[in-house]
């Protein structure tokens, strides 16, 4: 006979995975990879959207005096706020009256229902890691804002986490723009170069660049007369990666890569974060679903966050 506890197989058995299951998204992704490594990957319980604080200029009362000379107190507006929209997310694990009664016994329903979760899983992967290119436009605007959107090719328009970036320079990222020509062996270094000087502020620099096929195989080219380095880190992670500088270059392009065509993206993941809600990271949501004209339980697996920046100025982009 069919199991009497379907409903509390299926809800323990999601609750059991939540946790696996968000781990195998994060470590999917090189991204979300580094961003878990360096404690960027952080929860917020609640509000209407997600706050990012930013210091975005200096102390104006710095002056050098000498004796008795009269110093300036007076208050100084240097930090604001960003503030991202939460997205949200949804997969749907199922099974039929008919799946019921040949999946007999606890065991067996539970060996059916991981092939659905693994199922499940591999969609979120797939999509999440997708949406972390984007530029948040998607089903309306419901879609994460992605690298498009936070490291932008004309970083000089529109609206990031509610900062008008036309009004505001601070909230502009570098870009180097090869126009009509292309990225070679023989120039793409140079560019590189350039693109580097432009992020590096003290200790501060990237940590972390993501490149398509043609981008990687433009740098990879020009290492071929020298010995090429590996990214320990990222190898260790299981990614494909070269070192430049000391940041590590990986490829996200190959069969089901992400990456926009001819995209680098230099990326300093001290300013960026993922912020999925504590209550809503990949979890089983609501109560048992029954179909009122079918025989079948639905539950859902939902998520719910944002991708998020602090800091615009020591982000850039490298395209054509």
């Amino acid at each position: 006979m069919a199991s009497p506890n379907l409903s509390e197989i299926v809800t323990t058995t999601l609750r059991n995975r939540s946790k696996k299951l968000a781990d195998n998204v994060s470590d999917n992704n090189a991204i979300l990879s580094r961003l878990k490594s360096k404690g960027k990957i952080r929860s917020f319980s609640g509000g209407v959207n997600i706050v990012e604080e930013l210091e975005y200029a200096e102390n104006g009362t710095y002056k050098r005096y000498s004796g008795y000379e009269v110093l300036d107190i007076s208050p100084s507006d240097v930090f604001t706020a960003a503030e991202f929209d939460i997205k949200q997310a949804a997969v749907a694990v199922s099974i039929s009256g008919l799946e019921q009664l040949q999946n007999t016994g606890e065991n067996q329903v539970i060996d059916l229902l991981a092939k659905r979760i693994a199922n499940a899983e591999r969609t979120f992967k797939n999509n999440l890691s997708a949406d972390l290119y984007s530029a948040g436009t998607a089903d309306g605007g419901k879609q994460i804002g992605g690298l498009q959107l936070l490291v932008a090719d004309d970083p000089t328009t529109g609206e990031v986490g509610g900062i008008n970036r036309a009004s505001w320079s601070f909230w502009q990222n570098n870009i180097v723009d090869a126009g009509a020509s292309s990225f070679t062996s023989t120039n793409i270094t140079g560019h590189m170069n350039t693109m580097w000087s432009e992020l590096v502020r003290g200790t501060d620099k990237p940590d972390l660049i993501i490149c398509d096929n043609t981008m990687w195989l433009a740098y990879l080219a020009s290492l071929q007369t020298i010995q090429r380095i590996a990214g320990t880190e990222t190898a260790t992670a299981g990614f494909q990666s070269l070192k430049y500088m000391t940041a590590d270059v990986v490829m996200d392009g190959g069969q089901g890569g992400n990456c926009p065509g001819n995209h680098m993206y230099f990326l300093n993941t001290d300013y960026l974060h993922f912020r999925p809600h504590r209550e809503r990271n990949m979890v089983p949501i609501g109560g048992d679903r029954f179909s009122t004209n079918q025989d079948a339980m639905v539950k859902l697996i939902g998520w719910a966050g944002n991708m998020t920046l602090s800091n615009a100025a020591l982000q850039g982009v490298l395209f054509t």
